[in-house]
Protein backbone atom coordinates (compact mmCIF):
# COMPACT_ATOMS: atom_id res chain seq x y z
CA UNK A 1 0.00 0.00 0.00
CA UNK A 2 1.22 3.41 -0.78
CA UNK A 3 -0.81 6.25 0.10
CA UNK A 4 0.77 9.92 0.37
CA UNK A 5 -1.29 10.81 3.92
CA UNK A 6 0.84 9.87 6.62
CA UNK A 7 -2.40 8.79 8.51
CA UNK A 8 -2.68 5.94 6.06
CA UNK A 9 0.97 5.16 5.50
CA UNK A 10 1.04 4.69 9.79
CA UNK A 11 -1.70 2.80 9.41
CA UNK A 12 -0.17 0.13 7.59
CA UNK A 13 2.73 0.36 9.51
CA UNK A 14 1.03 -0.32 12.64
CA UNK A 15 -0.91 -3.14 11.33
CA UNK A 16 1.04 -5.01 8.88
CA UNK A 17 0.86 -8.43 10.35
CA UNK A 18 -2.57 -8.33 10.84
CA UNK A 19 -2.76 -7.03 7.08
CA UNK A 20 -0.67 -9.38 5.84
CA UNK A 21 -2.57 -12.57 7.36
CA UNK A 22 -5.75 -11.34 5.65
CA UNK A 23 -4.60 -11.27 2.80
CA UNK A 24 -1.50 -13.25 2.03
CA UNK A 25 -3.75 -16.57 2.01
CA UNK A 26 -6.37 -15.30 -0.50
CA UNK A 27 -6.61 -16.74 -3.97
CA UNK A 28 -7.06 -14.23 -6.09
CA UNK A 29 -5.99 -16.34 -8.89
CA UNK A 30 -9.11 -15.70 -11.37
CA UNK A 31 -8.27 -12.08 -11.43
CA UNK A 32 -4.21 -12.48 -11.06
CA UNK A 33 -4.47 -14.98 -14.78
CA UNK A 34 -7.43 -12.84 -16.55
CA UNK A 35 -4.24 -9.42 -16.67
CA UNK A 36 -1.56 -12.53 -17.09
CA UNK A 37 -2.88 -13.60 -19.84
CA UNK A 38 -2.89 -9.83 -21.29
CA UNK A 39 0.77 -9.27 -20.69
CA UNK A 40 3.90 -10.92 -23.31
CA UNK A 41 5.28 -14.24 -22.21
CA UNK A 42 8.15 -13.21 -19.58
CA UNK A 43 7.19 -9.64 -19.33
CA UNK A 44 8.23 -7.45 -17.07
CA UNK A 45 5.24 -6.33 -14.32
CA UNK A 46 5.30 -3.38 -11.86
CA UNK A 47 3.18 -4.37 -8.72
CA UNK A 48 2.21 -1.02 -7.63
CA UNK A 49 1.79 -0.69 -3.73
CA UNK A 50 2.29 -4.52 -3.56
CA UNK A 51 1.09 -5.18 0.22
CA UNK A 52 1.85 -8.85 1.52
CA UNK A 53 3.76 -9.44 -1.72
CA UNK A 54 1.23 -12.39 -2.37
CA UNK A 55 0.61 -10.87 -6.47
CA UNK A 56 4.34 -10.50 -6.89
CA UNK A 57 5.00 -14.08 -5.83
CA UNK A 58 2.18 -15.33 -8.19
CA UNK A 59 3.47 -13.29 -11.02
CA UNK A 60 7.32 -14.73 -10.85
CA UNK A 61 6.03 -18.26 -10.00
CA UNK A 62 4.37 -17.71 -13.83
CA UNK A 63 7.72 -17.27 -15.23
CA UNK A 64 7.34 -13.60 -15.47
CA UNK A 65 9.53 -10.34 -14.40
CA UNK A 66 8.59 -8.24 -11.74
CA UNK A 67 9.11 -5.45 -9.56
CA UNK A 68 7.37 -4.78 -6.34
CA UNK A 69 6.81 -1.25 -4.50
CA UNK A 70 5.14 -0.21 -1.25
CA UNK A 71 5.05 2.97 0.69
CA UNK A 72 4.92 0.99 3.97
CA UNK A 73 8.16 -0.28 5.80
CA UNK A 74 6.83 -2.77 7.39
CA UNK A 75 4.83 -4.32 4.53
CA UNK A 76 8.13 -4.20 2.59
CA UNK A 77 10.15 -5.69 5.05
CA UNK A 78 7.30 -9.10 5.29
CA UNK A 79 6.81 -9.18 1.26
CA UNK A 80 10.59 -8.78 0.92
CA UNK A 81 10.87 -11.85 2.92
CA UNK A 82 8.01 -14.02 1.19
CA UNK A 83 8.52 -13.22 -2.12
CA UNK A 84 12.72 -13.94 -1.44
CA UNK A 85 13.91 -10.46 -3.25
CA UNK A 86 13.50 -6.62 -2.62
CA UNK A 87 10.74 -4.83 -2.16
CA UNK A 88 11.42 -0.74 -2.82
CA UNK A 89 9.79 1.30 -0.05
CA UNK A 90 8.76 3.96 -2.24
CA UNK A 91 5.13 6.02 -2.96
CA UNK A 92 3.24 6.47 -6.18
CA UNK A 93 4.66 9.83 -7.06
CA UNK A 94 7.92 8.33 -7.23
CA UNK A 95 7.25 6.72 -10.68
CA UNK A 96 8.87 8.05 -12.99
CA UNK A 97 9.94 5.80 -15.64
CA UNK A 98 8.92 5.75 -19.60
CA UNK A 99 7.67 3.14 -21.95
CA UNK A 100 9.35 0.40 -19.21
CA UNK A 101 6.61 -1.64 -17.91
CA UNK A 102 4.77 -4.56 -20.08
CA UNK A 103 2.03 -4.58 -17.56
CA UNK A 104 0.92 -2.30 -14.44
CA UNK A 105 -0.68 -4.72 -11.30
CA UNK A 106 -2.33 -1.79 -9.36
CA UNK A 107 -4.41 -4.36 -6.79
CA UNK A 108 -6.41 -2.52 -4.15
CA UNK A 109 -3.59 0.07 -3.73
CA UNK A 110 -4.29 3.28 -5.85
CA UNK A 111 -7.75 3.83 -4.36
CA UNK A 112 -5.80 5.47 -1.23
CA UNK A 113 -4.85 8.66 -3.42
CA UNK A 114 -7.25 11.42 -3.08
CA UNK A 115 -8.83 12.21 -6.63
CA UNK A 116 -6.46 15.18 -7.54
CA UNK A 117 -3.46 13.08 -6.60
CA UNK A 118 -5.26 9.75 -8.18
CA UNK A 119 -5.25 11.59 -11.31
CA UNK A 120 -1.99 12.71 -11.72
CA UNK A 121 -0.60 9.30 -10.44
CA UNK A 122 -2.65 7.98 -13.48
CA UNK A 123 -0.43 9.94 -15.83
CA UNK A 124 2.45 8.50 -14.33
CA UNK A 125 1.06 5.13 -14.86
CA UNK A 126 0.11 5.82 -18.76
CA UNK A 127 3.76 6.94 -19.18
CA UNK A 128 5.79 4.29 -17.42
CA UNK A 129 3.50 1.47 -19.79
CA UNK A 130 4.87 0.19 -23.12
CA UNK A 131 2.42 0.25 -25.85
CA UNK A 132 0.14 -2.10 -25.65
CA UNK A 133 0.88 -2.55 -21.30
CA UNK A 134 -1.73 -3.19 -19.67
CA UNK A 135 -3.26 -1.77 -16.19
CA UNK A 136 -4.68 -3.63 -13.66
CA UNK A 137 -6.53 -1.81 -10.50
CA UNK A 138 -9.34 -2.09 -8.42
CA UNK A 139 -11.65 0.25 -6.12
CA UNK A 140 -14.28 0.11 -3.53
CA UNK A 141 -17.43 0.25 -5.23
CA UNK A 142 -19.22 3.56 -4.26
CA UNK A 143 -19.39 7.87 -4.09
CA UNK A 144 -17.13 8.04 -0.87
CA UNK A 145 -14.35 10.04 -0.83
CA UNK A 146 -12.35 10.05 2.91
CA UNK A 147 -11.13 8.52 5.65
CA UNK A 148 -12.42 5.20 6.79
CA UNK A 149 -11.19 3.42 9.57
CA UNK A 150 -7.61 4.69 9.87
CA UNK A 151 -6.83 5.30 5.91
CA UNK A 152 -8.14 7.38 3.31
CA UNK A 153 -9.99 5.93 0.54
CA UNK A 154 -11.73 7.51 -2.63
CA UNK A 155 -14.00 5.13 -4.09
CA UNK A 156 -14.98 4.15 -7.66
CA UNK A 157 -18.21 3.48 -9.85
CA UNK A 158 -18.20 2.93 -13.77
CA UNK A 159 -19.48 6.75 -14.31
CA UNK A 160 -17.04 8.01 -12.46
CA UNK A 161 -13.84 6.11 -13.70
CA UNK A 162 -14.96 6.71 -17.13
CA UNK A 163 -15.15 10.76 -16.31
CA UNK A 164 -11.23 10.13 -15.28
CA UNK A 165 -10.17 7.90 -18.68
CA UNK A 166 -11.53 10.56 -20.83
CA UNK A 167 -7.99 12.40 -19.90
CA UNK A 168 -6.07 9.62 -21.14
CA UNK A 169 -7.00 8.56 -24.59
CA UNK A 170 -4.33 6.22 -24.92
CA UNK A 171 -5.65 4.38 -22.21
CA UNK A 172 -8.38 1.96 -23.50
CA UNK A 173 -10.68 -0.08 -21.66
CA UNK A 174 -10.47 -3.60 -22.33
CA UNK A 175 -12.68 -4.97 -19.32
CA UNK A 176 -15.08 -3.09 -16.08
CA UNK A 177 -16.82 -5.52 -13.66
CA UNK A 178 -17.68 -5.83 -10.60
CA UNK A 179 -17.10 -8.18 -7.78
CA UNK A 180 -17.59 -8.72 -4.21
CA UNK A 181 -14.77 -8.86 -1.56
CA UNK A 182 -12.28 -12.32 -1.61
CA UNK A 183 -11.83 -12.38 2.10
CA UNK A 184 -13.67 -14.11 4.08
CA UNK A 185 -16.75 -12.49 5.91
CA UNK A 186 -16.65 -9.53 3.37
CA UNK A 187 -17.88 -11.07 0.62
CA UNK A 188 -21.34 -8.30 0.90
CA UNK A 189 -18.64 -5.48 -0.18
CA UNK A 190 -18.23 -4.44 -3.82
CA UNK A 191 -15.40 -3.70 -5.49
CA UNK A 192 -14.84 -2.71 -9.03
CA UNK A 193 -11.82 -3.85 -11.17
CA UNK A 194 -10.60 -2.26 -14.27
CA UNK A 195 -8.15 -3.86 -17.30
CA UNK A 196 -6.59 -0.79 -19.33
CA UNK A 197 -4.11 -1.20 -22.48
CA UNK A 198 -2.22 1.76 -23.68
CA UNK A 199 -2.72 2.25 -27.19
CA UNK A 200 -0.86 4.94 -29.86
Amino acid sequence: MMATDNSTLDYYNRNSADFVLATRGVDFGEIQDKFLEKIPSKGFILDFGCGSGRDTKYFLAKGYTAEAWDGSLELCRSASEFIGMEVKNRLFQDLSACDLYDGIWACSSILHLPLDELISVMTKIERALKKNGVLYTSFKYGNFSGERNGRYFTDMTEKKFHEILKSYPSLQVIEIWKTGDVRQGRENEQWLNILLRKTD
